[in-house]
């Protein structure tokens, strides 16, 4: 376990909260002070840092991303959306993870019973929220995961998420990712606070982990249309959650050739080989029981 997260499992909740609120309080100011010198960041810097990152036309990307940290933007997230939109064209897949969930899914899934899939914001950022209003994107049909979805082939990424029991599944968004050989774009944050790919390899395997809660919730969708569907979803064990250590898993999958470090703007950027990120967990599990929650690996049905 690093040194952050450790000192993160002993440090009281309602002080991590605090240290948050001022944490963001102090990057507001900086970013007033950018906009005030006119260092703004535009459409076309950006679009520059996508394609010095690899980004190109017709690319299926999962995008996770923090809009603070990339600097000021001339219009905020619009900008950012519309370089994403011009670079990877129409041909191109966008994606973007749009939880209604901001805490752990159970304490989520205890406290709400329906899920809009038109209007239940995404608390996943505000550029994800911007993201899922704009016309011709959809949303996956999945009340603790849903991802929304622009460009080419999108009934293929999102149909199949609803009525799953686990949201990362060979059905869902995050697996078909993978599958089609797409890029996960970590913009301003890393697998820490966006590692939701990572539990692909929980329903890849036969994993040995209770990284579930034992009880299977039934909960409400409504669809665009306003039709109310009764599903069934399992939720993240709160308790096995806290005990994951994503970045530990870095230098893993650079040393693999999976992802690499960029910059998009002003913010730190991993660029992950999505089918490839896939690949080097279940080959790392396998081997040597490699996960986000035994990053120096455990036994495997008797082997290491």
């Amino acid at each position: 376990m690093s040194l952050r997260d450790f000192l993160r499992n002993l440090t009281p909740d309602f002080l991590l909260k605090w240290n948050r609120q001022r944490t963001k309080k102090i990057r507001n100011n900086q970013l007033e002070q950018m906009a005030k010198a006119g260092q703004s960041i535009t459409q076309q810097d950006l679009e520059k840092d996508f394609i010095k990152a690899g980004i190109k036309s017709g690319d299926i990307l999962l995008v996770h991303s923090s809009l603070s940290r990339i600097g000021h933007l001339k219009d905020g997230p619009k900008t950012f959306v519309d370089a994403l939109l011009k670079v990877v064209g129409e041909q191109g897949t966008i994606l973007m993870p749009t939880s209604p969930n901001a805490v752990y899914q159970f304490d989520y899934i205890k406290t709400n019973k329906s899920f809009d899939v038109l209007n239940s914001p995404s608390k996943t950022g505000k550029i994800t929220e911007y993201f899922r209003t704009l016309s011709g994107v959809k949303r996956s049909w999945h009340p603790t995961e849903p991802v929304s979805a622009w460009g080419a082939n999108v009934d293929y990424f999102l149909d199949e998420h609803f009525n799953q029991l686990t949201p990362y599944n060979s059905k869902s968004p995050f697996y078909k990712v993978s599958e089609q050989g797409g890029k996960l774009l970590y913009i301003g944050v890393t697998l820490a606070n966006a590692g939701t790919n990572l539990h692909t390899l929980e329903d890849a395997v036969d994993f040995k982990f209770p990284v579930y809660a034992d009880e299977i919730f039934e909960t409400e969708i409504i669809d665009p249309t306003g039709q109310k569907h009764s599903i069934k979803t399992k939720v993240h064990n709160p308790e096995f959650s806290k005990k994951r250590k994503c970045d530990e898993l870095i230098p893993l999958f650079e040393k693999e050739g999976a992802m690499k470090k960029v910059k998009i703007g002003q913010a730190d950027t991993l660029v992950a080989d999505a089918k490839k990120f896939l690949e080097v967990m279940i080959k790392a599990y396998n081997e040597k029981g490699i996960t986000m929650y035994t990053p120096e690996g455990e036994k495997v049905n008797g082997k290491r």
